[in-house]
């Protein structure tokens, strides 16, 4: 099975159905799939061919959806860039994986312009609500997306001919590297399908769910809002960020929306909110949070608030998609911890020396399953560094670079990141433990532990606060707070207060900036 036919069989099966909403305005399955068809026509007649590269440089929208699945039905590879990505490095991207072409919004052409030259791949451009000749004289031609697609014969409204299988590409998803540059995780059809199946199996999506989404489509987790509903032909709510929290909630209400996907700082934003009483969302389902694990104070809080609804704590990482979940009945009984296997995923924990480890050990998170990724792009010895040979002859499993543990159950805890794990008086520190710790008190939102470098510690362990709004907190207060709850060694040594935390392009917390300034401006 390949993506786009999720999108062509829901079509199919109910082609009045409401497939998408976005600004208010609803698509059908049947009216999406015949857009795609036309642009995936227009990319053909453009010269694009099965496995050329294709980027998406817009924010959430319907034209975004849409060229994702036109991209796919001509056996291209899409990926989605970030539309608050910066010069160098979407003229990086572009120029790394040689996209032939781009489509963006009108919008951002001062940005196109300025990496034009620099993208010498890229043969052509299709603008929404463009106009072409304010990038007229420009080497890269460029295409108006509505009056192109009006100009193709009534045939356009066809499918093309199927031209990929399973086990070829479907997306480049680019995520940091550690050179500083991002790396591109090459999905196959076969791996996101293979995601997408499980995800739906352990959430019970059906048909009537409807599902609101604030994530970008350039994360993976946003992507997959769009390609899970589509596979069981649901309603997908697509907002273009979660800027406006009461907007989104009311929209909840207002969509009758049965599943709502969020990240930790979403539920950061949620828990600080006045007016949010239990009951208000009757029809909401299930929610779902990755990117990072729910503090075990905050799942408490929400599982108050959202009474009736099923919360999923999950761990994931791109180079699979999803690996873990925690059957929401187990919350009560093992809040910190990120659960089991999705389904179709074998699991386990090594030492250095690649073998399993007992339960209660902490070592390396290593995954089976057909939606492990097929490697980064065109860098084979970062690739050679994850992909290793499996315990059966001929395969190869992803080694995540995650510490876990298990308990005897064989439930997952997550302990940190290889690169996190905080090196101070001789001791190692996660930074997971202390920030649960620190969750713990009423007065702190959001918290985030880092290690700064210290000449007599080695490393001295940073805490960056964000207090709730109204709450009076000092450094000692919360250094305090620690010395009752955790070893000396992992107290903090600096506390820094902040109105919110630095975020990648994903939502997730930026470690690497909180690390990099040693102020200390709570002490």
């Amino acid at each position: 099975m390949q993506v786009e036919q999720f999108l062509e069989q829901s079509a199919d099966r109910s082609p009045e159905k409401i497939a998408l909403i976005v600004e208010g305005k609803k698509y059908t399955y049947g009216e999406l799939d015949r857009i795609g068809n036309r642009l995936a026509h227009l990319l053909v007649a453009e010269g694009i061919q099965r496995g050329d590269r294709v980027a998406i440089f817009l924010e959430n929208s319907a034209e975004t959806v849409i060229s994702i699945y036109a991209i796919l039905k001509v056996g291209a590879v899409f990926l989605v860039v970030n539309p608050g990505t910066k010069a160098d490095k979407l003229a990086y991207i572009l120029n790394n994986c040689r996209a032939a072409a781009l489509v963006s919004h009108a919008k951002q052409a001062e940005i196109l312009s300025s990496i034009e030259e620099q993208a010498t791949s890229l043969r052509f451009l299709i603008l929404i609500a463009g106009e072409s000749a304010a990038r007229a004289g420009g080497r890269v031609r460029t295409l108006d997306w509505r009056e192109s697609l009006d100009r193709l014969p009534p045939e356009g409204d066809r499918r093309p001919h199927k031209a990929s299988i399973d086990i070829d590409l479907a997306t480049i998803i680019y995520t940091s590297g550690s050179t500083g540059f991002p790396k591109g995780v090459m999905m196959t059809h076969l791996n996101m399908v293979t995601a997408a199946t499980s995800i739906t199996q352990y959430l019970e999506s059906s048909s009537d769910d409807v599902v609101l989404s604030v994530l970008p489509l350039s994360f993976d987790y946003g992507l997959y809002q769009v390609l899970m509903t589509f596979k069981v032909g649901a309603t997908l709510v697509l907002e273009k960020s979660f800027a406006y929290p009461a907007v989104v909630l009311e929209k909840l209400t207002q969509e009758g929306v049965t599943g709502f996907p969020i990240i930790p700082t979403m539920a950061a934003i949620l828990l600080q909110m006045k007016g949010l009483t239990p009951g208000r969302f009757p029809t909401l389902r299930y929610m779902t949070n990755t990117a990072a694990a729910l503090p075990p104070a905050h799942i408490e809080r929400l599982r108050e608030l959202f009474a009736g609804t099923r919360i999923y704590s999950m761990y994931g990482l791109t180079e699979c998609k999803r690996v873990s979940y925690l059957p929401p009945e187990q919350l009560p009984h093992r809040p910190s911890s990120v659960g089991i296997a999705i389904p179709n995923t074998e699991v386990y924990v090594v030492d250095e020396k690649g073998e399993k480890v007992d339960p209660g050990v902490i070592g390396e998170l290593v995954v089976r399953g057909a939606h492990v990724m097929k490697g980064y792009w065109e860098k084979p010895e970062e690739t050679n560094r994850v992909l290793k040979p499996g315990p059966l002859p001929g395969e190869m499993v992803l080694y995540t670079g995650d510490l876990f543990r298990t308990d005897s159950e064989g439930y997952l805890y997550f302990v940190g990141r290889k690169d996190d794990i905080i090196k101070t008086r001789g001791e190692k520190v996660s930074p997971k433990e202390v920030e649960a710790v620190l969750h713990n008190h009423p007065g702190i939102a959001e918290a985030v532990v880092t290690g700064v470098q210290d000449d007599v510690l080695g490393q001295a362990i940073k805490a960056v606060i964000v207090p709730v709004a109204g709450a009076i907190l000092t450094a000692q207060d919360v250094m305090a707070h620690c010395a009752q709850n955790l070893e000396p060694f992992m107290v903090p040594k600096f506390v820094e207060f902040r109105e919110s935390l630095p975020q990648t392009s994903t939502g997730k917390v930026s470690r690497r900036e909180l690390g990099a300034a040693t102020g200390n401006s709570g002490r």
